[in-house]
């Protein structure tokens, strides 16, 4: 679905490549090396390389976010037999700039009702809003801007009783559970909606100084935006003692992915990373120019990115960094990189090679990156590392398969 104000006529003349013979021939930058030198320790990754690189992508790609606010609230509603009793469902209103702001996340929350401790955690946005992920009557329908959807009876922006449950099947809420997990979500429109308006809307605005009207070249797009409120989520779980912060993931599908990623680079409190069919600007490598295409994204959407990232349009090859260095950000922690083998807009190869490129790293820490140098076969996953990967079967989605990779590596991580 293109932003409302995307350049129309430039999107429909791009014809993405496709053929691995045309992918332009490419020099990626060592993860590992800097000032002519090779990195060979943990201290100086850490205290150099990675702020470096950290750097290039915070200036250059998705810009500078603002820090914690020190005014937030939290008001949360609990239902304690919710789903047949199999789970405790938590409304929190998330107020980031305290209640005297006119903004506010709604966030949902499930925890297995039979725990019997401070639980682990995923924690993603979602994009039609919360009530869409089940058919719970509890959940609460979003009052916030959503993108006209037929198919989910959403009509001049407004989300309906229609729209209840119409994505559960990428949010296999009891299956999740089930296995001892909580799952939390936020509507990324709360954030900041999904169109291009100049940064008027959404959080951006509340953080302006005296005359501004929109962010600098360096400062925060709406990944960067949406990535700072699973921040404000995971502020909210250290002050709930039936979840324990210290083990939360956090996912992402598509555009959500690369916020998931950016997410994970941002904030180091996030113990897993997962990035789902996360392509262009998330886990796939720019100077491939396969399928989706930094000139493609940047004109397409261009709230996405910072104002910098456009200088890259056509010209990635003047890239100072790729995709597998943001890979590399989330090290020693745990990733999780899938894609789908019908969704070659999002190359699946480069999504791959970039978990590849990033082993370096974690090998640095004493770590198995990917397990294997290869990309797997269809519905084969390498996921013996601290990296993993999968491609499946099938379409650009969240699938039950996709769910149960993911559940199984978080078991190796973040099971007690």
């Amino acid at each position: 679905t293109l932003s409302l104000l995307a350049p129309l006529s430039s999107v429909a003349q791009f014809q993405p490549n496709y053929d691995e013979a045309k992918v332009p021939k490419f020099k990626l930058p060592d993860p590992l090396f800097a000032d002519g030198s090779k990195v060979d320790s943990v201290e100086a990754w850490m205290q150099k390389r990675r702020p470096e690189i950290y750097s290039l992508f915070l200036t250059q790609m998705f810009g500078k976010a603002p820090g914690k606010p020190d005014s937030m609230v939290f008001e949360t509603e609990t239902e304690a037999n919710a789903l047949d009793g199999q789970a405790i469902r938590k409304q929190v209103t998330i107020y980031p700039l305290g209640k005297e702001k006119p903004i506010q996340f709604d966030m949902l929350v499930y925890l297995p009702a039979q725990a019997d401790g401070p639980v682990p955690l995923f924690v993603g946005l979602n994009f039609q809003g919360n009530h869409t992920i089940h058919t719970d009557p509890g959940i609460k329908i979003t009052s916030s801007w959503v993108r006209n959807n037929e198919g989910l009876g959403v009509q001049d922006h407004q989300a309906t009783e229609e729209s209840r449950g119409g994505t559960a099947s990428r949010w296999p809420v009891e299956m999740i559970l089930e296995k001892g997990y909580g799952l939390a979500t936020i509507y990324y429109g709360d954030i900041d909606p999904d169109f291009d308006d100049g940064f008027q809307n959404g959080i951006h605005p509340y953080f302006y100084k005296e005359g501004q009207t929109k962010p600098a070249a360096d400062e925060w797009g709406s990944i960067a935006a949406w990535a700072w409120g699973l921040s404000r989520a995971l502020d909210y779980f250290e002050t709930d003692a039936q979840i324990d912060a210290a083990r939360v993931a956090v996912i992402g599908h598509s555009r959500l992915g690369k916020t998931s990623l950016w997410a994970g680079a941002t904030d180091p409190r996030f113990a897993l990373v997962i990035s789902n069919d996360s392509g262009c600007g998330g886990a796939a490598l720019s100077k491939r120019a396969f399928g989706e295409t930094v000139g493609r994204i940047n004109t397409a959407f261009p709230h996405w990115f910072c104002g910098h990232f456009k200088q890259y349009n056509e010209n990635e090859a003047a890239l100072p960094f790729d995709q597998h260095m943001l890979i590399s950000l989330m090290a020693p922690r745990p990733v999780y990189i899938a894609s789908a083998e019908e969704d070659q807009w999002a190359d699946p190869r480069g999504e791959f090679l970039s978990g590849l490129y990033a082993s370096p790293v974690y090998e640095l820490f004493g770590l198995q990156g990917l397990s294997v140098s290869a990309m797997p076969a269809v519905d084969q996953p390498a996921a013996d590392g601290t990296i993993a990967y999968h491609i499946r079967t099938g379409k650009h989605d969240v699938t039950a398969y996709d769910w149960q990779q993911y559940l199984q590596f978080a078991d190796r991580f973040l099971k007690k």
